[in-house]
């Protein structure tokens, strides 16, 4: 079952957006070369909690850190632990907090130093298909106008996407109703409605789609060892289009 939200639940969303929102940021300033993946858990950790919120992956199935640090070909569900990230490096951030039983949810990717030129193009690249991607947010456009949207700006520049990882459906749990692809037909699926909430989240990988669940059950790397990026917002739909929650600011960035 698809729900909207109340006025009242969406002012909550707002508040877990902006708190989400406050720690993928205070994170992303603290990377640098030398940085441990446990200390940027750490920093999100305490950013979300000095806000009066709960981190929203915490012991989410049994997951035990508080952001997702996925570096290089780990596409997501990286865990935090010791690694020392390196110049050159990428690491894509995903954080989400919970703030009165609502939950907002963002991810991004930084790079560590300074990158050659064909890795930043990934980089903008999946960026610039979410915001492709949000276009197609408004009431009567279908959920699979927003897949078809990333889908083809994301193909059309080179770049593959994982078949088994999409967006998702937000608000009193993390993941709700619908998944949301990041490829595929348009004018399919659900319809949306002023007031639902939205987690678009487009991966992107530079070589082949094809990805592996390593031991800990929860790394997703590319089995080509290619290259990935993810960006994520939750959003809302609004009477003429979206609003992204997971802001500090009102660009959206």
């Amino acid at each position: 079952m698809i729900t909207t939200k109340s006025e009242r639940e969406i002012q909550l969303m707002r508040e877990a957006g902006r708190i989400s929102n406050l720690a993928l940021k205070t994170v992303g300033e603290n990377i640098k070369p030398g940085i441990s993946t446990l200390a940027l858990d750490k920093i999100a950790e305490k950013v979300i909690r000095d806000n009066m919120s709960t981190p929203s992956f915490k012991n989410y199935n049994g997951y035990p850190a508080t952001i997702c640090a996925s570096i290089n070909h780990v596409l997501v569900h990286g865990i935090p632990d010791k690694t020392v990230l390196k110049h050159g490096d990428i690491i894509s951030i995903d954080v989400g907090a919970c703030y009165k039983g609502y939950h907002g949810d963002n991810a991004w990717t930084y790079v560590v130093g300074e990158v050659p030129e064909k890795v930043q193009n990934l980089l903008d690249v999946t960026r610039e298909s979410l915001f492709v991607g949000l276009e197609q947010v408004k009431p009567g456009n279908h959920l699979s106008d927003i897949s078809h949207a990333i889908g083809e700006y994301v193909h059309a520049h080179g770049y593959t996407i994982p078949f088994d990882y999409t967006g998702h459906g937000i608000g009193t749990h993390l993941h709700e109703d619908p998944s949301i692809p990041n490829q595929g037909e348009a004018g399919h699926g659900v319809v949306l409605r002023e007031g639902m909430t939205l987690a678009i989240e487009p991966m992107v990988h530079a070589g082949k789609p094809f990805t592996k669940v390593l031991s800990d059950d929860w790394t997703v790397v590319t089995k080509d060892k290619s290259l990935c990026a993810h960006y994520e917002h939750t959003v809302l739909v609004t009477k003429n289009g979206y609003e992204i929650l997971t802001t500090t600011d009102k660009e959206g960035d």
